[in-house]
């Protein structure tokens, strides 16, 4: 009993810790509807920038209270910098493109803090007072813990306050009901977007500093950070404070209780409570339908035929493809093996999001099940390869299908969280379950048979990936595919002539998950091995960057953007230190000047 109630204090002094990072999101995202994916690196700064302020300072705790705003305000200044040089011209763009770009200013960030600070985690020196501890019912429980169990509900009355009893929390509530109408009024919506984005960015950059006398400053803090604010945001609603805290409280909770009842599941547990709360109420614990931005439309434009001079240029490329491995070493037939299969890859994320309709922010799923379901067969039951690649999509598949028969009914950004959710719990079920996947040590020696050598292994990734893309583009043009795409424009038009819409979403789903277990299944034996790491969100992201870099509204833009991106990539690793950097920035670059991609600008 004592040692689960200590368990219980630990779990709300980290429901304080996340409820300033998600609170700063939630404003953010309730005002802006920008879905801000640079929040992580808001934190991560904090806590660098604490670092250096706090090593610095006498570790006495006013000095420390002094620090942690100090490294506030520091973090509230560089988001509205971001705010006012990039955000302000990509609020009224879809969601997709607002994550993407600042996924690019993620990149950046990370490049710019490793040079700054170095690679080195940067560990706090801790004062006499953060050592201490106070005895509850005979236990040692820690003095910073208590204080932070107590900082949460403070500010959360201090935000309440604000947000209540202040002409300027009157405007950001109205802003947040309708923009439109505060504009109408005569409000400056660039000051008030970019005071609540400093707001926001404040808040992360003080749970960071807030955060260090327990963690280290590391530069994997950001991805982290972000995780964990996004199912607290969505969790307790997009937009609600109160809903944030709520959800923080279960989360936090959840997991230090559940190191005692269930320590092989706390990473699972999470985002299983994230994913019932979600089906049971989309919006979340105290969250309200949100209206589309502005600007959806233009991502999912009607997709035409390909045009004769596209028709000879996917065949140059093709037979440039066929005769490259006859030309090139070893290292540059590894990359294009990468590329065929990344194409796959993004031309079944590209069914769900452009066809249909479908966000995901958790497509790396059905890559990762894929490549276990192909490497676990060929290392317990000694399969051969044609057998595991052909056990991959079908794995795929049928999960694709259990789990869209419950998320094709949504939209939106909550159906993405749900994809993303599904993803985490693959991930976890992945890392902990180290009996059979092998943990983070992975599953190794998967390799192909001896008679497929490189450039066998590449003409069959070749042959499935090109051949799996042009099946796709096929049934899209088929009528199956332009049912699809009525019932992704009028739902509600395409159910009163007849077409069942859910049952065409939910083969979507299906066939994407197919089509990246495929490509995972590819991965695997290409690489030799499979690991976690393979169903990361980092994966998803670049799934996405993918198809919206090449541009959502034509079928040739998931090739051409997993193309660029994968060739893009690997330049820049061999070419500068700075390769996060230089991509990130080619990735805002392209957001703001060629919002529909590479194939949308060279098709108009």
């Amino acid at each position: 009993m004592i040692a689960s109630l200590i368990q219980l204090l630990t779990g709300m002094a980290e429901a304080s810790s996340l409820f300033l990072v998600a609170a700063g999101l939630t404003v953010i995202f309730g005002v802006t509807r920008v879905v801000n994916f640079a929040h992580g690196s808001l934190f991560m700064l904090g806590a660098y920038i604490g670092w250096s302020i706090l090593s610095r300072m006498p570790r006495d705790p006013e000095y420390f209270a002094l620090g942690v705003i100090l490294a506030g305000l520091a973090t509230a200044a560089i988001g509205a910098a971001l705010e006012m040089t990039l955000l302000r011209r990509i609020y009224r763009a879809p969601e997709l493109l607002q994550l993407l770009a600042t996924f690019g200013v993620v990149l950046m960030v990370q490049d710019a803090t490793l040079h700054l600070w170095g690679p080195e985690d940067l560990t706090l020196p801790r004062g006499r007072w953060l050592r201490s501890a106070v005895v509850i019912l005979g236990e040692r429980f820690p003095l910073y813990d208590l204080i932070l169990i107590a900082l949460g509900p403070i500010v959360l009355a201090i935000i309440w306050m604000i947000f209540t009893r202040t002409r300027w929390g009157t405007l950001v509530r109205a802003a947040t009901q309708d923009r439109d109408m505060v504009s109408a009024l005569g409000v400056d919506q660039r000051r008030l977007f970019t005071s609540v984005f400093a707001m926001g960015s404040g808040l992360a950059g003080m749970a960071g500093a807030l955060a260090l006398p327990e963690a280290s400053a590391n530069l994997q803090m950001d991805l982290t950070a972000i995780t964990d604010a996004f199912v607290v945001v969505v969790i307790g609603g997009l937009g609600s404070i109160s809903g944030a805290y709520l959800a923080a409280l279960l989360i936090g909770i959840l997991q230090a209780v559940g190191i005692i009842w269930l320590p092989k599941s706390t990473l699972v547990l999470v985002f299983v409570v994230m994913a019932a709360v979600l089906i049971v109420r989309p919006n979340g614990l105290r969250g309200r339908k949100l209206t589309a931005a502005r600007g959806e439309a233009d991502t999912i434009a009607s997709i035409k035929p390909a045009s004769p001079s596209l028709k000879l240029a996917a065949l140059a490329t093709l037979a440039i493809a066929i005769a490259a491995p006859f030309v090139i070493g070893p290292f540059a037939l590894s990359v294009l093996t990468e590329m065929a299969i990344a194409i796959l890859f993004a031309a079944s994320l590209h069914v769900m999001m452009g066809p249909g309709g479908m966000a995901s922010f958790g497509h790396a799923a059905w890559f990762g099940i894929g490549a276990y379901a192909a490497a676990l067969p060929v290392k317990l039951l000694t399969v051969s390869m044609p057998i595991a690649l052909l056990i991959a999509p079908i794995a795929a598949g049928m999960v694709a299908l259990a789990v869209g028969a419950l998320v094709v009914r949504l939209n939106g950004v909550t159906l993405a969280m749900l994809t993303l959710a599904f993803a985490q719990i693959v991930w976890a079920v992945a890392f902990q379950w180290s009996d059979v996947t092998g943990g983070d040590n992975g599953i190794l020696g998967v390799w192909p048979p001896s008679w497929a050598g490189p450039q066998a292994m590449y003409f069959l990734a070749l042959s499935l990936c090109a051949g799996g893309a042009l099946l796709l583009r096929k049934m899209l043009y088929a009528p199956w595919g332009f049912a699809l795409r009525a019932s992704r424009d009028s739902t509600q038009r395409a159910e009163a002539i007849g077409l069942d819409t859910q049952r065409l979403r939910l083969t979507a789903f299906t066939l994407a998950g197919s089509a990246a277990g495929l490509a995972g299944g590819l991965a695997a034996f290409t690489k030799g091995s499979v690991f976690p790491t393979t169903i990361s969100i980092g994966h998803s992201v670049d799934a996405l960057v993918m198809v919206l870099l090449g541009g959502v509204q034509t079928m040739a833009g998931p090739i051409i953007g997993a193309i660029v991106y994968t060739g893009l990539f690997d330049a820049l690793l061999l070419a500068t230190d700075l390769w996060r950097f230089v991509l990130g920035a080619a990735i805002v670059a392209i957001v703001l000047i060629v919002p529909q991609g590479i194939a949308g600008l060279a098709k108009r």
